[in-house]
Parts: C-alpha cells; structure tokens; sequence
C-alpha cells in the first residue's frame, strides 16, 4: 500500500471507529470482544484496501466485515476465554533455555519448507487445520498430511538421538 493508499485507509478508519466499536457490542454485549471484533475487521479491511476503497459501498462493506467477524468468532467457541472463579494452580514452567531452543531448531532443520511451516504455525502458534491451510494456501488434507509425516520424521530423528519421544 502506498502513502496516500495508508493515509485513506487511516481517515477512513478512525472516522468509523467509534462506530464499529459501539456495533459490535450490541452484537456480542461485551466491551472486550467487541473491541477484539473491531481489531479483527479493522486487520481485514487493512489486508484487502485497494478491494474496499472501490466498492460501491464501502461503509456497507466494511459492516459486512464486522459482521462477519463476529459469527466467526461465535462459531467457534473454543477460541474464546472464560472466566473461573477459581484459578487453577500455577504448576511448574520448565526454565527457557537457550539449548532447548537451539535444540528445537536442529530437529526442526531437516524438515522441508512446507513441513517446517504446517509443524510451527499447528504446534507453536496453536493454529487450527483450516487456519493453518488459509495462511500457507494449501488444502487441509495437505496441512494434515504434511503434519503427520513431518510428525513421524521428528519422533524418528529424536528416537536417533537418544532423546524420550
């Protein structure tokens, strides 16, 4: 996006802000989401400018986001957190060491590109299947495949070299 491109998006934003944030909380009735609503449609707007800036309607447009982002998010529960009255126990963090990193990077090394990226974005960043296929492009069956037989090659390579599976 160029500068003039970014200083639209940013007027066309900040005009409507307020009002997206006050729409999304008569949609879901809670401050927090309805922000997080916001975040989500204003990043989706963000990603595909040069689309609403030449629609017919942007306003329409960017309400259908919203909109949209909100069944998303009420379509998948389990994203969501929820408050206990009881907090459960802390238990134990394992120290961050630099060698576990360095570690991880080794096992990860021999794993091709694609492997490597379905292996971080399901495991480490704890994306979903279809999450994980939207951002590399590629069919779920792939994303499944591909976590499956990269799986298996790091549970050999770790079993090569004496580490617990």
């Amino acid at each position: 996006m160029n500068r003039s491109e970014e200083d639209e998006f940013r007027s066309f934003v900040g005009v409507r802000m307020e009002r997206w944030r006050r729409a999304a909380y008569l949609l879901c009735h809670d401050w927090h989401t309805a922000d997080d609503l916001v975040g989500t449609a204003v990043a989706k707007l963000y990603r595909h400018w040069r689309r609403v800036a030449t629609a017919d309607n942007p306003d329409a447009y960017a309400q259908r986001v919203l909109t949209t982002a909100w069944i998303d998010e009420r379509r998948r529960p389990w994203r969501r957190e929820h408050p206990a009255d009881v907090l459960p126990d802390a238990g134990w963090t394992p120290p961050d060491r630099a060698g576990d990193r360095d570690r991880l990077a080794q096992l990860l090394a021999p794993l091709g590109r694609r492997q490597r990226a379905v292996v971080v974005l399901r495991f480490y960043f704890d994306r979903s299947v279809e999450e994980t296929a939207e951002l590399l492009g590629i069919s779920t069956g792939t994303v499944k495949s591909q976590s499956a037989r990269a799986l298996e090659m790091l549970r050999a390579l770790s079993y090569e070299s004496g580490s617990p599976r």
